[in-house]
């Protein structure tokens, strides 16, 4: 399991693009994140749209602080059009993705989808094929 100190070590100044916010290649994508930490931009973006304030998001990342989550903010206003991009890819998938599964689940015409396998399909760990 990676330290705190494992993680600040991968950040190198040239990772810097603003402060307190990192562009990693191989962590989150690449995509900006928070320094030293995988929580990226547009995960703070996301809950400043959905009305939280910066306090209320520091309840559910306690391990970050209101520093932190301001640059985050600050960062997408000032490369709005960037992470926006960002954002609409992946409404993009979501939406692709459910169009997707409603158009597998209509080819099954008339079965019923059940949240559990059917006994048959019931998954066996490797200790119980004894």
């Amino acid at each position: 399991m990676a330290t705190t100190a494992d993680k600040q070590s991968l950040v190198k100044p040239e990772h810097y693009v603003y402060s307190h916010i990192t562009k990693i290649p191989g962590v989150c994508g690449g995509y900006a994140t928070i320094d030293g930490h995988r929580i990226r931009v547009i995960n703070i973006v996301y809950m400043h749209n959905w009305g939280y304030t910066p306090e209320r998001m520091l309840e559910e990342y306690d391990f970050l602080n209101l520093a932190q989550i301001y640059a985050a903010l600050s960062y997408y206003y000032e490369n709005r059009e960037e992470l926006d991009k960002e954002i609409q890819g992946y409404k993009d998938y979501f939406e692709r993705s459910e169009r997707e599964w409603k158009e597998r689940r209509g080819q099954r015409s008339g079965e019923r989808l059940s949240d559990k396998p059917a006994r048959d399909e019931t998954p066996t760990l490797k200790s119980d094929q004894r």
